[in-house]
């Protein structure tokens, strides 16, 4: 199931610093809590989990595919948490499953999609562009159902 946060918002483009764009981006879309604030303590625990997974995995390996194992020996955690953000990630259309060979075997990976956050992006744009089609026609229906009652 596709789910991301679309609210109104400016560029962030007169930021030039990669993780103050990358945590604000993170929260506009509801990746990250609005409270996340990675110069707290708490970044470091489990709050902080999200944030690494994408930007220090994901982000500055981009061609990189990461199996659950490593990720969950990398970000200190269990595999059912990486699963749970990994999950969240996949809802949005930002990272793909790929099939890797390690060890001689063939082994599920993730990575961003095509390893290209632009290429990423403009997956989840055009799973909002037909959520938007499908509430324009719900509101459509709901209008006519309206006016048929009258």
């Amino acid at each position: 199931m596709f789910q991301l946060n679309v609210v109104s918002n400016t560029p962030l483009t007169p930021i030039n610093d990669i993780d103050e764009v990358a945590i604000e981006f993170l929260k506009q879309i509801g990746y990250l809590p609005m409270n996340f604030d990675p110069r707290k303590k708490r970044a470091n625990s489990a709050e902080g989990i999200p944030y690494k997974l994408f930007v220090e995995c994901f982000m500055k390996n981009m061609k990189r595919v990461w199996l659950v194992e490593e990720l969950a020996i990398y970000l200190k955690t269990t595999k059912p948490t990486v699963y749970r953000h990994l999950n969240k990630l996949k809802s949005m259309d930002l990272i793909e499953e790929v099939e890797t060979v390690r060890d001689g075997q063939i082994k599920k990976g993730y990575r961003i999609r095509y390893g290209d956050l632009r290429k990423a992006w403009s997956f989840t744009e055009a799973n909002v562009q037909m959520a938007m089609e499908n509430y324009r026609k719900t509101v459509d229906h709901l209008q006519k159902l309206i006016e048929e009652a009258k």
